[in-house]
């Protein structure tokens, strides 16, 4: 998208004005249609999440399912997705600055060699799923065999992941950027109505599934990602890309490319220790809740779902703004001007900061009442609600270091250097690992996957500063006019914390005070509170030795009652300052 300048010209200052007027007006009607399309996609991934959640609870089987369709995810962006996300789009703008044809025997040439290592990959996972689902969760019996089924079903999703990431990174670096960002809904359309047809088959009573059953989850998952990938195809048409195959890549400029990917395929596997350290970790943690007999699923599944909602502010605006960013700052760093580059680095700093930093600081002071908003349907109970805000409390500060992380990558990717992102990605790895494996020894079950969460957050402002020092060395000094100068990111996110966080404190109280009405999931009424302390003990009698709280998941030791029939452990209701207190205490 462009706009056209009819004033007429004045001299070159007035032509350089013009055109950063018309870049600027560009750059926020693309990101403004990126984040439409996210808010859509957003808006029905969290229905789609709802339905699963009401489908398979957050225990066992839904862990299962979790990590069923979140390794396809996990082994692409492993091995070749993150390297796809950030390189192609300068390659393919350098291309069409150097190349005679407009890049587009390059484009071709690199699409038909990512497409080829994309069938090879997909196939290796699929036969390898037993060895893949082993490596990243302690199951064993029918639930690990489950959980394969499911996995291989997934699988393939890798292959179409590949395509839907090649084809709109192309369309990107030619101007076109709503597609990429409006398809995903056609998925959680797709899902919907597979989950749909789950609970109407199963009438939302399945303690375990079939293989029939497996068959339509696996398959209709998979369905989704096919069609969110074919669905580019009318937007590549109508952009005139028509992709031909060519296998003569000796020679003709790939190796570059190559070797900056090979840099990225080890940042995102370094990340990826780190993801699978929490994964087994918290998967890990689901089993001791179990065995404890804790109220709420306080294992992978709330942590996942937790996770995906705490990531939505910054898909929807840091990374819309920055996609539409990439094509300039790539094509400003391919001419060597760096003092532009490090204007739009502060432009996507300062301009992300003006939501995301109130985002997060409403999932602070918000989380049980949002939570229960999405999750708090069908199995998920009050205590489940409880264990997946605190969590989100635990991820809210790291939610400005995250979006400020994704800016500050993305211009050393515009630089073609991938190589010091990976070295200093490694501050955040070590981090997380480290600081989650000293959750999980340190803390009760109860709050140990939490505290997984804050040692995110902590590690993400690690690496932030580290990242923001050397790219500032990287680009040198400020330039500009003084207001220009004072103008910093810095300077934008404090005065941004001083004005959001007494609106989140009065917040809070706010929904405090609104009573029963305010609190997510399934409390007990205000009604009741007052026979609270002298029922106690009668129902401390009623129930056998550590299962006076509706246990993990979908397991319910036989003689207990049905979990809308029972209050929470000690038969308390639900509170959201404990949320508060339990994330100052453990995070």
């Amino acid at each position: 998208m462009t706009t056209t300048d009819t004033r007429p010209a004045t001299g070159p200052s007035a032509d350089a004005a013009a055109g950063a007027a018309a870049g600027k007006t560009s750059v926020l009607r693309s990101g403004a249609l990126m984040a439409a399309g996210s808010i859509v996609s957003r808006a029905t991934g969290f229905v789609r999440s709802a339905v699963v959640v009401a489908a398979l609870g957050t225990g066992l089987l839904g862990d299962g399912y979790a990590v069923s369709n979140t390794v396809p995810n996990i082994l692409y962006m492993l091995l070749i997705g993150g390297a796809l996300n950030a390189v192609f789009v300068p390659e393919l703008v350098r291309a069409a600055k150097e190349h005679e044809d407009g890049g587009a025997a390059y484009t071709d040439r690199l699409l038909t060699a990512c497409t080829a290592a994309l069938v090879v990959l997909t196939t290796v996972a699929v036969v390898a799923a037993p060895l893949i689902v082993a490596a990243y969760t302690p199951y064993t019996g029918g639930q690990a065999s489950t959980t394969v089924a499911l996995a291989r079903y997934c699988l393939p999703q890798i292959l179409f992941y590949g395509l839907f990431t090649l084809l709109g990174q192309v369309l990107n670096a030619r101007g076109r950027f709503g597609a990429m960002m409006w398809t995903p809904v056609l998925n959680n359309f797709v899902i919907i109505g597979v989950f749909g047809l789950f609970l109407y088959v199963t009438h939302g009573s399945a303690d375990a599934l079939t293989a029939g059953e497996t068959r339509l989850l696996g398959l209709g998952t998979t369905a989704g990602i096919v069609i969110q990938a074919v669905a580019l195809i009318p937007s590549l048409r109508a952009a005139r890309f028509r992709w031909r195959p060519r296998f003569d890549w000796r020679g003709q400029g790939l190796a570059r490319p190559l070797r900056n990917a090979g840099w990225l395929v080890m940042l995102v596997f370094t990340n990826q220790i780190g993801y699978w350290v929490v994964t087994r970790l918290s998967t890990a943690t689901g089993h001791r809740a179990v065995e404890a007999g804790l109220a709420g699923g306080a294992g992978y599944t709330a942590y996942s779902n937790a996770y995906q909602l705490w990531i939505v502010p910054q898909g929807i605006i840091t990374v819309s703004l920055v996609t539409a960013l990439m094509p300039r700052m790539s094509a400003a760093a391919t001419d060597g001007d760096l003092g532009a580059l490090r204007r739009d680095v502060s432009y996507a700093l300062r301009s992300s900061a003006a939501l995301v930093v109130p985002a997060a600081a409403l999932f602070a002071a918000l989380a049980p009442w949002v939570m229960g908003s999405v999750f708090g349907y069908g199995r998920t109970g009050a205590a489940d609600t409880e264990v997946m805000a605190g969590m989100l409390v635990a991820f809210a500060p790291g939610l400005i270091a995250f979006s400020g992380q994704y800016v500050l990558s993305r211009a050393f990717y515009a630089l073609s250097d991938t190589r010091t992102p990976f070295f200093l990605n490694l501050v955040i790895a070590a981090l997380n690992a480290g600081l989650s494996a000293a959750a999980y020894l340190l803390l009760p079950p109860r709050w140990a996957v939490t505290g997984m969460a804050g040692a995110y957050s902590v590690a993400l402002f690690a690496g932030l500063a580290v990242t923001a020092y050397t790219l500032a060395r990287r680009l040198g000094p400020r330039t500009g006019t003084r207001t220009e100068r004072r103008a910093t990111a810095v300077r934008t996110h404090l005065r941004l914390l001083t004005a959001c966080l007494p609106g989140a404190a009065a917040g809070h109280a706010a929904a405090r005070a609104a009573g029963p009405r305010g609190r997510p999931g399934r409390g007990r009424p205000r009604r009741l509170r007052g026979r609270r302390r002298g029922n106690r003990g009668a129902r401390a009698r009623r129930r056998p030795p550590r299962q006076a709280a509706r246990p993990h998941g979908n397991h319910r030791p036989a003689g207990l009652p049905a979990a809308q029939d029972r209050p929470l452990a000690g038969g308390r209701a639900f509170e959201p300052s404990w949320i508060m207190t339990g994330c100052h205490a453990y995070c």
